[in-house]
């Protein structure tokens, strides 16, 4: 993805960046890791070396006495910056130090072309004939969108018996990675010859566009199905431009039952031992007819083994293990504390709407706002971990020495961690602007469409009176008439929680105090959806079309009484994320110059690999077992039926009225060492000669700080679907034998007559 953002969308991708951090379920918007900004370059290198500066945050974690009393022998561990290893830099010599073997060039071409990413989630082809598989959740969206009023496919499933039945999946795609090229030197030498801020994003969008440019027209002959991006790694010291091919016609083939894709809901969600059927299949069309690959994962019906070597090839989302302490504290104090407040208030207004009108979509929504809620609560808990923050800061500590041991890295980069603080220290000064102006974009989905239409209303009209002429005001006109309404319901409770947000954090605000005195944010709400022409976008569009939207609508009256503080959150924090993202670049070029490959780079939801073994783990006094078995769904369905919590662990028809032929003592959940996080739903879970061994859809609960720190030695674990359960559930549950035919043979059938056939054979 394009790490060029402008301010306002660096803003609001920390809001869209919980639905995909989630190390794997619920659905799962794009996003690159946030606000990392830019600022002045770097001083000329002097011509003695001087000392390097330890940050204040790094002093303060290695010499607080809580640190020194508790902690002072907590070290980093080997991966605590995690194994998510890219293609361009694959860990040969390591894997055959870990594991034994030496995987070959055409072992990693496999492996790349062999897996997708798809919107949000990963994908993988699991047979020659374009049949692809990927998680329930990741597909969600789509069976929705394909249910009508007498076919609700997200309760009931969707079974497509007969090659024919495939229903086209209006906005699914996937994209192979095809080609990756080493573009550091071009992207860094136009923002090495760049002097201010501004300069350099327009530099570096300008190059990136013109390696993208360079590189669609020299695939020109596969047509539109090419797309390149230019990829940042290290925090932009490394730079790669990737070639995929998108394909666009896929078709839905096969998704379980909610209940069976979700068993457990919520309270299971980062929990193991699991019994999920995490799972649906896809298939990619090609000028009308079943893609043929040479390139795909087949399924081995044997599954795994305990302690056996498994490989997970994924797009992992965002991570943020190579950030310095102060940012790192930075977050725990202001960002993620914020954004946890904000998704929990929405998600209460979204259950409440639910309780009051089921609706599939809405839940959908709710799925994945309350795994994203989930997800947060377990990043606030990580970064208030003090072994957790111990170990980041023995990290830091060991960088900081490295640097020191090195007279030219000294000169380079002997004040940078310094530098880095100072920026965080200066964005705390806006943590209540921050805290209250949290999704206030025209875009986002889980804010009042009244308050962002007005935010943006109140700066139109005052630029119409300061004589702007109406071409001039196109643009906004149409941000504030692009945003859609949403639910009656949803509309008043989302504005009573931004006014609320707006006391909570701006009350000394004199016109904020007036506007809710005598009354409160609940009852303002509903007087300005009562009063205000935008409170519906019929009614704003006739406004602005009549020229009838005044000052004094009560929701711009808010919007007014906020605007300043706005505005100076605005360009303050954007001058501030301009410099971050620039000593960040300068910090991923250190991390680079110090460490090499050793250390992979943080995820950017562009493609991974990497390693780990089948294990359980220690939990709650006890040990997790590497496998569930079908026995344990069951053992959960009738232990939770008679209680309060029973629909979360209820079952479908089909699995409680599954035939006797049914082997209950199948493999069906297993858990892995592999290093995930959000986007790597839907990744194939392979063993060394990558074949199909499994199916990732999770994380545990320890898994939940992964974004800053790998931590397998505190229990971080991967949860998959087992490829037997999944071959049992398919056979025996839903009679699926044509798919079941596909994945243990490769050979495509037309019909479930047809499969039968062939397999008595």
């Amino acid at each position: 993805m394009n790490p060029v953002k402008s301010f306002p969308q660096l803003l609001a991708s920390i809001v869209c960046c919980a639905f995909l951090i989630a190390g794997c379920s619920g659905s799962a918007e794009m996003t690159t890791p946030e606000p990392a900004a830019s600022a002045e370059a770097m001083p000329e290198v002097a011509a003695e070396p001087t000392p390097v500066t330890p940050p204040r945050s790094t002093i303060t974690a290695m010499q607080s006495e809580s640190a020194s009393a508790a902690y002072d022998t907590v070290r980093a561990g080997r991966f605590d910056n995690g194994r998510m290893w890219t293609f361009e830099y694959p860990p040969t010599e390591y894997f055959a130090e870990a594991y034994g073997f030496t995987p070959d060039d055409a072992w990693f071409e496999r492996a790349r072309l062999g897996a997708l990413r798809i919107p949000g989630c990963t994908a993988s082809f699991v047979s020659p004939n374009g049949l692809v598989m990927t998680n329930h959740h990741c597909g969600r969206g789509n069976v929705a969108q394909l249910s009508t009023g007498d076919e609700d496919y997200l309760a009931n499933g969707f079974f497509a018996h007969d090659l024919a039945d495939e229903l086209p999946a209006p906005g699914m795609y996937a994209d192979q990675l095809i080609a990756i090229e080493d573009v550091t030197d071009e992207v860094t030498a136009a923002l090495d010859a760049a002097e201010t801020d501004a300069e350099r994003q327009m530099a570096q969008q300008g190059i990136m566009q013109a390696i993208q440019d360079r590189l669609q027209m020299a695939s020109a002959s596969e047509g539109d199905s090419i797309m390149v991006q230019v990829i940042s790694l290290y925090q932009g010291g490394r730079f790669s431009a990737y070639t995929f091919r998108r394909y666009t016609d896929m078709r839905l083939v096969m998704a379980p039952e909610l209940k069976a894709g979700k068993f457990g809901g919520d309270p299971d969600n980062f929990t193991f031992p699991r019994y999920s059927l995490d799972m649906t299949y896809f298939r990619v069309y090609d000028n009308d007819a079943p893609l043929q690959t040479d390139f795909y994962f087949p399924f081995n019906p044997e599954g795994s083994s305990p302690g056996e070597a498994v490989f997970v090839i994924g797009n992992p989302g965002s991570t943020n293990r190579l950030e310095s302490m102060a940012q790192l504290e930075y977050r725990r104090d202001v960002q993620e504390k914020n954004i946890l407040q904000f998704i929990s208030s929405r998600l209460d207004a979204l259950r409440a709407e639910y309780a009051e009108s089921p609706d599939p979509q809405l839940l959908s929504q709710t799925l994945s706002l309350s795994n994203a809620d989930k997800l947060y609560r377990g990043r606030v808990r990580g970064l208030n971990n003090p072994i957790i923050m111990a170990k980041r800061a023995d990290t830091e500590r060991q960088f900081v020495e490295a640097i020191a041991a090195d007279a030219e890295l000294t000169a380079t980069y002997g004040d940078l961690l310094a530098r880095i603080e100072d920026v965080q220290m200066q964005k705390r000064t806006f943590a209540a602007e921050y805290g209250a102006f949290l999704g206030l974009q025209p875009q986002s989905g889980n804010a009042s469409a009244t308050m962002r239409r007005a935010v943006l209303a109140a700066p139109y009209l005052q630029q119409l009176e300061g004589g702007a002429s109406a071409d001039a005001l196109e643009g906004i006109v149409e941000q504030i008439r692009g945003i859609s309404d949403l639910p009656a319901a949803r509309e008043q409770r989302f504005l009573a929680i931004r006014l609320a947000e707006f006391e909570q954090y701006l009350g000394d605000i004199p016109q904020v105090q007036a506007l809710l005195e005598g009354t409160n944010p609940k009852a303002a709400a509903q007087m300005i959806l009562e009063n205000s022409v935008l409170a519906t976008a019929e009614s704003t569009a006739e406004a602005l079309a009549n020229g009838t939207l005044t000052m004094d609508d009560p929701a711009i009256q808010w919007a007014n009484s906020v605007a300043e503080r706005r505005y100076a959150f605005l360009s303050g924090f954007s001058g501030l994320g301009a410099q971050e993202q620039e000593l960040n670049r300068i910090r991923g070029r250190a991390q680079y110059d110090v460490y090499g490959t050793t250390i992979p780079p943080d995820a950017t939801f562009s493609l991974r690999l990497s390693d780990g073994v089948v294990q359980g783990y220690e939990y709650n006094g006890t040990v997790a077992p590497p496998y569930t078995t079908i026995y344990g769904l069951y053992d959960h369905y009738y232990s939770y039926r008679n209680t309060d919590d029973a629909g979360e662990w209820s079952l479908p028809d089909s699995w409680l009225n599954a035939p006797e032929t049914l082997d209950r003592s199948t493999p069906f959940n297993l858990v892995t060492t592999n290093d995930i996080i959000g986007g790597n739903s839907g990744s194939p879970l392979l063993n060394q000669d990558l074949q199909v061994v499994g199916l990732v859809f999770d994380g545990n609960v320890e898994f939940l700080p992964s974004a800053f720190i790998f931590t397998l030695d505190l229990g971080a674990r991967t949860v998959a679907v087992d490829a037997r359960g999944m071959l049992e559930a398919l056979d025996e549950v839903y009679d699926m034998d044509r798919v079941v035919y596909e994945l243990t043979t490769g050979t495509l059938v037309g019909t479930e007559a047809e499969a039968d056939e062939a397999m008595a054979n």
